[in-house]
């Protein structure tokens, strides 16, 4: 059976996010692959609500972890679900990305994190409970991602937090992600097509994938096989955080917590194989939280005075600002 691709897009309409996952997916095909091309433009999601019911579902064992809310998130699902690796591009709004990938993030949330999930259909499976009532199994299939960051400015700083909030997508399945393109300066181009480079690039990109997808270790199919390493042995982006004792630090995107030094004018981090393995990107760091929601979170009612401590939070009630006359704002009169 062939390995299926899906690729996401997340700009405009055949802009240079479409373009650069299209290639990429035609690497694939050649390959052998099946291939599936979605922009994300062109559902209707809605935001997330908060209201926790999928977590809530899937932890008390009474659903299937699944928003209560059904739109076109359930298309994205079920091709998210029967992929084997995604490749996604994003463009660059306000030096990160998109709303609609934020919410796209956001649903796929905690419903989706395999740590509960997986959880949930062991202990469903030891209950005789149908495997149709219980938390779709495809969520725990080995996928691999590569991820595409675009963005118009000349300086790669104003593009930063582009990749690293991309990683949003693949935290709750954990999807190993075996290379990174950040495209800035793209407003050098009128089109990608016109930066033959940046073409060959996504060749590349396409043939990681099926490099991922072919590997008969799991070693080498979460090889990184991306052009530049990075800081953190995990998740392989640069974006650290020194911690508040400015000795150690953190890895923002996954977690992973170590020490640093300059050695030859260079920064050098280093990481203990157990601070690796508390990733979020991983098992155990994946388990070490949802145990903290389970053991910590409290449940409603234990603030018996509740409904009078927020009385006058709700009687506080102001409207917005009346438009200014005399000003020259975009209020339709």
């Amino acid at each position: 059976m062939s390995k299926k691709v899906l690729g996401i897009s997340f700009g405009r309409k055949m802009s240079n996010c479409d373009i650069m996952v299209k290639h990429a997916l035609m690497e694939c095909e050649k390959a052998g692959c099946e291939t599936a091309f979605i922009r994300a433009d062109d559902l209707k999601i809605n935001n997330c609500t908060g209201c926790i019911a999928c977590v809530i579902g899937i932890m008390s064992g009474r659903g299937r972890g699944y928003c209560v809310q059904h739109d076109d998130f359930d298309i994205l699902d079920e091709c998210i679900m029967q992929s084997d690796a995604v490749i996604l591009a994003c463009p660059t709004y306000e030096t990160s990305v998109t709303g609609r990938f934020k919410t796209i993030c956001d649903r796929i949330g905690p419903s989706h994190d395999f740590s509960f999930r997986k959880v949930a259909i062991e202990e469903g499976e030891a209950k005789g409970i149908p495997e149709e009532q219980l938390p779709d199994k495809r969520c725990l299939k080995p996928r691999t991602a590569a991820l595409i960051s675009v963005g118009g400015a000349m300086t790669e700083n104003w593009i930063a937090l582009t990749m690293p909030m991309m990683y949003e997508f693949t935290f709750p399945m954990g999807i190993d992600v075996i290379d990174t393109v950040e495209y800035w300066g793209a407003m050098a181009h009128e089109s990608v097509l016109g930066y033959p480079e940046m073409m060959d690039r996504m060749t590349k990109v396409g043939q990681n994938i099926v490099a991922s997808l072919e590997a008969t270790t799991e070693e080498e199919r979460i090889k990184w096989r991306g052009d530049e390493e990075g800081c953190c042995p995990v998740c392989h982006t640069r974006l650290i955080q020194i911690a508040h004792d400015k000795k150690t630090a953190d890895c923002v995107v996954c977690g992973s917590h170590g020490t640093f030094e300059i050695v030859d004018g260079r920064l050098e981090m280093h990481y203990t194989k157990e601070e690796m393995e508390r990733s979020r990107l991983r098992w155990a760091g994946k388990l070490e939280h949802s145990t903290e929601i389970k053991t910590q979170a409290q449940p409603a009612g234990t603030i018996t005075n509740l409904k009078e401590l927020k009385a006058p939070y709700a009687a506080f009630d102001r409207p917005p600002f009346e438009p200014d006359p005399n000003a020259h704002g975009n209020i339709q009169k």
